[in-house]
């Protein structure tokens, strides 16, 4: 038989098992089986086969569909901790957490931007905020990261202010003091790096910095934490001051991309104020940072998050924690936003972070930031890339914005909003199954070593991402099952979302008597 032209190298199709209908009721156009009968003879056509208990429970469910709770409206008391960069604010962080959120590294200026935990002490919930080293006069990236840990002071309701008790009071530490003077908020001056009881008399010369008693913990072992938190739960309040109500139900959108892509820029312009740090150097952002932002009227948690490098790049150090927490940051969302250069070529680092999105099922949408830099030259070879380098992606939207500017930024919601309705999806199991029957009825599966494998019956087991399972006789080609997908995302659109396509091969019973 000869192949048709759609399928290219993909193979064909085979032929569902309508032993009770007459075969020529299902071709495309055939109005005298409906599609609940075509799938009540397809279902009993299972019995003769060789079902396990998993099969039975997938044909049983027709369907149990994974959904994300969303948090509860509330505005929760906030705490920031505070200090000079190399204290261990961040390791103090990950102890109250009680594991390793923040990124740590024995070097000074790895926390950049503030980022906040949900916490939990005695049955006191809270928001606690890492912020990144405050310096005096400091210049570049530096003065971002001293600004930033500013605002954490000012949008909190208690300070823990992070001393290096080995060091002792120093003129930077001097300056904090004013500056939390001036906040007139309950502060708790922290003694950190007390590891054992005979270092604690170093705590004492802290008293001179005028905060009252210093605290000694050991943010690395844990000595002094519990009743540090004891005291400060105390002083927190009821209702929070500064927070502002979380908004029920916002979507998660993690953004993504190589490093110095834009994707703090694009937080920031979105948010409508400084909220990351923006710098040209590449790898700002080390933590994930959560953020709730309108565009065109509608609500989005943004997750801005650590550039993504080359491997080389990723062997050591916070780099490489950074990557695993961007990941992380990639599972807890819904939608995941790619930014791509246009004034560069489409890199293998590229393709290596949407092929991370697809791997994580999310939905998926492509964003070619700097726009507003793109000339003509650039721009042919730039469609050139996209046909070539983003085939397999295809049906991902596209939305050419600046970050800089907020040019088109508005166009992003109608392309979230298309990817995740398609992220959500459900196809009813005899809508499905009258489908494949067309589609195999018109292209069967080519013959394989004189045996053609069979489509007995198929469902979808799961939205977000849209996945099915097909019960066969045999090995269906990867190339027919593209095929298949091919034709889903033509009659029913999937568009923004990856479909999972799997295969459960089944034998027939052997007959009574045999």
């Amino acid at each position: 038989m000869t192949e048709s032209n759609e399928l290219h190298d993909e193979g064909e199709t085979e032929v569902f098992d309508l032993s009770a209908i007459d075969p020529s009721e299902v071709i495309e156009g055939g109005a005298d089986v409906t599609d609940e009968e075509r799938l009540r003879s397809m279902r009993s056509g299972l019995d003769d086969f060789e079902l396990e208990a998993e099969d039975l429970e997938i044909l049983g469910a027709d369907g149990e569909f994974l959904g994300f709770t969303q948090p509860e409206a509330e505005a929760l008391p906030v705490v920031a901790i505070v200090g000079r960069p190399n204290v261990g604010k961040s390791a103090l962080v990950n102890r109250i957490l009680g594991r390793r959120e923040a990124v740590v590294e024995d070097v000074p200026g790895v926390t950049r931007d503030r980022v906040s935990y949900p916490a939990e002490w005695a049955g006191t919930r809270f928001t606690l905020v890492d912020t990144g080293g405050w310096e005096p006069d400091a210049k570049g990236i530096d003065a971002s990261v001293a600004a930033q840990a500013e605002v954490a002071i000012e949008l909190c309701d208690v300070v823990m202010f992070v001393v290096d008790s080995r060091v002792g009071p120093t003129a930077t530490d001097e300056r904090v003091v004013q500056l939390l003077r001036r906040t007139k908020k309950p502060v708790f001056l922290i003694a950190n790096k007390v590891d054992d009881a005979v270092q604690e008399p170093q705590a004492a010369q802290l008293w001179s910095l005028g905060l009252g008693e210093p605290r000694p913990v050991s943010a690395l072992h844990g000595r002094g934490v519990a009743d540090l938190l004891d005291d400060v739960m105390k002083a927190l309040p009821e209702e929070s001051a500064v927070a502002r109500p979380k908004l029920g139900g916002p979507r998660r959108v993690a953004i993504l991309g190589r490093p110095n892509v834009g994707k703090s820029s694009l937080l920031n312009k979105a948010a409508g104020e400084e909220r990351v740090v923006v710098n040209d150097l590449a790898g700002t952002t080390r933590d994930p940072v959560d953020e709730q932002v309108e565009i065109a009227g509608r609500v989005w948690t943004f997750v801005d998050t650590a550039g993504i490098r080359r491997r080389v790049h990723l062997s050591q150090g916070a780099d490489f924690y950074a990557s695993l927490r961007t990941a992380a940051a990639l599972e807890k969302a819904e939608v995941a936003v790619v930014l791509l250069d246009v004034t560069q070529e489409i890199s293998d680092q590229d393709l290596r972070i949407i092929d991370l999105v697809l791997e994580s099922g999310r939905a998926l949408v492509l964003a070619f930031n700097k726009w507003d830099l793109l000339d003509d030259e650039r721009r042919r070879f730039l469609e050139r890339e996209i046909d070539q380098d983003l085939a397999h992606v295809a049906w991902a939207p596209r939305v050419n914005i600046s970050a800089r500017t907020g040019r088109h930024l508005e166009k992003l919601v109608p392309a979230l909003e298309t990817a995740l309705d398609s992220w959500d999806t459900r196809i009813p199991t005899a809508k499905f199954n009258a489908f494949v029957a067309e589609l195999v009825q018109e292209h069967p599966h080519p013959l394989r070593g004189g045996k053609q494998p069979r489509i007995l019956f198929g469902t979808q087991v799961q939205n977000r991402p849209p996945t099915f399972v097909l019960f066969t006789t045999g090995f269906l080609d990867p190339g027919y099952r593209r095929f298949i997908q091919r034709r889903l995302r033509e009659r029913y659109g999937f568009e923004g979302t990856p479909i999972v396509m799997n295969m459960r091969i089944r034998e027939k019973r052997p007959r009574a008597g045999r």
